[in-house]
């Protein structure tokens, strides 16, 4: 997954990932919500122990 950011006006910046798009009104709030959500992304994620049972 790429995440995106842009300047699209005078103070409005966009973060992109794939067809979701966050509007903010400066990069550092930009740039702060890319970092959290590409932390978010990169975590580690376990099933819940039915959808393990289910999948095993």
């Amino acid at each position: 997954m790429k995440i995106l950011i842009k300047e699209v006006a005078k103070s409005q910046w966009q973060v992109r990932l794939d067809q979701h798009v966050v509007t903010f009104r400066t990069e550092a709030e930009a740039q702060a919500f890319a970092t959290t959500l590409q932390a978010r992304i990169h975590a580690p994620h376990r099933f819940p122990e039915q959808q393990q049972r289910a999948a095993g």
